[in-house]
């Protein structure tokens, strides 16, 4: 694929390759045979390779596809926050014309939910299962004290001036995330990952939740199927600083509250809780429960 992107200094992936859609390159890295396929949406700051880890784990049952959505990560620049159909409708072409077979098991980490979410509004045929990695819900603020409301969350993301004093701090963070990785990979994806224009996206991704909320709220609930929700109720240390004991506790309850609600609303939905990680580092921490959640769901899915 051409290069089509505007900037000299782009940043090449290590693994993976492009996809074009609608003119634009999108980053996508594929591994494993057979499907249902697993597809990963990260978070919000996130990207695809994040999620490396526990794609080598599920390559080993069936196709598992990491991707960077339009705007994020080594894909094509694109102005941010977009909306929910916009992301889903990328993501359905993106998945097409890799040739990747509905129907597909999304497993959405934090943001990603509204992006699955949506998906599964505009594809219901297409979504064979789910695995909620502590993810947003479009009724997140019928759950949350007020002090972590979807507008409070869009506040408390850091500055250009917190970030750039952060930095150091990132680097440190994302070198010990990724110790285990293959060398080649963990190098440019460190140094990516605390690059400007990477920080930014994380930034300008965090923006907007409420009307992403709210444009779910005028679609359907998740369609009935397999569903597994990784609720995370660790405490992150820098949290306790900025949040009284009883925020972090009433934020803890409700999204264990979220996410039995979540899985009620199917036939087939089980909640598991995690103490021992915090939200961003679930699938480093802990790859073993979301590797164990994702065979359990396409297992299900795969039945009759």
């Amino acid at each position: 694929m051409t290069n089509n992107s505007t900037s000299p200094a782009r940043l090449a992936p290590p693994v993976g390759e492009f996809q074009e859609i609608d003119g634009r390159r999108i980053f996508v890295h594929r591994s494993g045979s057979g499907g249902p396929a697993v597809v990963f949406l990260p978070g919000a700051g996130a990207v695809g390779l994040d999620y490396f880890g526990v794609q080598q784990g599920v390559s080993q049952f069936t196709t598992a596809v990491v991707y960077d959505r339009g705007g994020t990560g080594y894909s094509d620049p694109l102005p941010l926050p977009r909306s929910a159909a916009a992301v889903a409708t990328e993501l359905h072409e993106l998945l097409r014309a890799q040739n990747i077979p509905a129907p597909y098991v999304l497993v959405p980490h934090s943001l990603g939910g509204f992006y699955a979410h949506r998906f599964a509004q505009l594809y219901p045929q297409e979504v064979a299962g789910l695995v909620w990695l502590d993810a947003f819900h479009r009724d997140w603020d019928d759950f949350m004290p007020p002090a972590a409301g979807l507008a409070a969350v869009e506040q408390m993301a850091p500055d250009r001036e917190q970030l750039e004093r952060m930095r150091p701090a990132l680097r440190e963070l994302h070198t010990e995330l990724l110790a285990d990785y293959p060398e080649h990979l963990r190098q440019a994806l460190i140094d990516a990952k605390v690059s400007d224009a990477w920080t930014r996206v994380g930034i300008a991704e965090r923006t907007k939740l409420a009307d992403l909320a709210t444009e779910l709220r005028a679609g359907p609930s998740i369609p009935d199927v397999p569903v597994v929700a990784l609720s995370v109720v660790g405490v992150e240390p820098g949290r306790q600083a900025l949040t009284s004991e009883r925020t972090v506790r009433e934020m803890h309850d409700g999204r264990t509250r979220l996410d039995a609600a979540l899985v009620s609303a199917v036939s087939h939905g089980e909640q598991r809780i995690l103490s021992d990680t915090v939200h961003h580092r679930l699938c480093f921490d802990r790859p073993d429960a979301v590797v164990q959640a994702i065979r359990d769901v396409v297992d299900r899915a795969a039945r009759p």
